[in-house]
């Protein structure tokens, strides 16, 4: 694996390819096991200044209703009022509003908005690469996650468990595993 300070970005502006990229979250489920999850239906773009990557930006829009457990019920529990409230709040959104370089990739502070609440996250993502597809599209790849409280955001329904602890818990991990082809 390649370091930022190994290659030389091409400053442009990039689209993520959605069918070669993965926006997910794993949660803990009765205190016992995780549950996996994705959103199939999302848009992103940033722009790479290779000469100041403090000059970067990025920007995703998530459609709530493409939420994915592998499970239909449980799909449906999450797009309701007690969780995502899809009905009210039909995207998540993330802006960038600081990028760091770091050793191997770089560190995104943006705003986060959930259910109409907007909170700062940073996520460290790793440079994976990059590389010219068979078609001729430049593609670079990153990958990155973050752990948030989901009551940060206004997500606050729980069961309580008979031998104790809750059902579904506030911990959930974001992951990002980004594939963007450079467009200009």
């Amino acid at each position: 694996m390649s370091t930022l300070t190994d290659i030389k970005l091409q400053t442009g502006t990039y689209t993520v390819d959605g069918s070669h990229s993965r926006i997910g979250f794993v949660a803990r489920h009765a205190m016992v096991t995780k549950v996996r999850g994705s959103f199939n239906d999302f848009e992103a773009t940033a722009h790479i200044d290779a000469d100041n990557l403090a000059a970067s930006t990025a920007s995703v829009v998530i459609k709530v209703d493409s939420i994915d457990t592998r499970n239909e019920q449980r799909d449906g529990h999450l797009r309701s009022n007690d969780f995502l409230d899809i009905a009210s709040y039909p995207e998540i959104t993330f802006v960038s509003t600081d990028v760091t370089p770091v050793s191997e990739g770089v560190r995104v502070t943006g705003d986060l908005t959930i259910r109409g609440v907007t909170k700062p996250v940073t996520i460290d993502f790793t440079y994976e690469g990059s590389a010219v597809d068979p078609f001729g599209n430049l593609r670079v790849g990153f990958e990155g996650s973050v752990t948030i409280n989901r009551k940060d955001w206004g997500i606050t329904w729980n069961a309580a468990l008979e031998a104790g602890g809750v059902l579904v818990s506030e911990k959930v991990t974001l992951e990002f595993e980004i594939s963007a082809i450079k467009t200009a």
